[in-house]
């Protein structure tokens, strides 16, 4: 049962929301394979309207949820800035990317930016191009299929970063810090 639980197929569609660029990625997932199907970009730039703008991610993502079936969404969670006004409009175009995900009912997973580059380099405040290189090595994507729109590999990072973490033993993806981790697993640290 085991084994074949480790050779289950799945399909993890990735989001780095936006209000004039949206990236996604899409992996396919076999064990601790992966290997990237598509990625691309939503160019929300046409639209000036806001709303016609969320009509637009509602109805791409809805496309290309139906399109690749995927089993999970990774989504960047919106960072906090000094500009509210452009806060409050990324959130809603997350928050659509989400609506199209619940309305398919595809499980969905936010991650921080940080916590997303610390899975991909290493480095929580790595550059967009380090973060793109890196899916570039490990996925060995061929130099035609890079896009110039780094948000679609940090869409194709979203997916990623929630394939490793979901690789991870139950005990340790949920940690936080190296205080969680002693919290959490108390009577397998001594000395402390």
């Amino acid at each position: 049962m085991e084994a074949a639980a480790k050779n289950t197929e799945r399909v993890i569609l990735g989001i780095d929301p936006g209000t004039t660029i949206m990236g996604y990625g899409v992996l396919r997932t076999v064990g601790r394979q992966a290997r990237m199907e598509t990625m691309g970009v939503i160019d929300l730039r046409p639209y000036s309207d806001h709303y016609l703008k969320l009509g637009r991610i509602y109805e791409r993502v809805l496309s290309i949820i139906e399109g690749y079936l995927p089993d999970e969404l990774a989504i960047e969670a919106p960072f906090f800035g000094k500009n509210v006004q452009s806060m409050l409009k990324l959130g809603r175009a997350q928050g659509v990317a989400m609506a199209a995900a619940i309305a398919r009912q595809v499980p969905i997973t936010e991650y921080a930016p940080m916590r997303i580059k610390m899975a991909i380099t290493g480095n929580g405040s790595a550059s967009k191009e380090q973060v793109a290189y890196m899916l570039r090595q490990m996925l060995h994507i061929p130099d035609d299929a890079m896009l110039p729109w780094l948000d679609a590999t940090d869409g194709l990072a979203a997916a990623y970063c929630h394939f490793i973490e979901s690789q991870r033993p139950a005990s340790v993806a949920h940690v936080r810090s190296w205080k969680d981790f002693v919290r959490q697993n108390k009577d397998k640290v001594s000395g402390l």
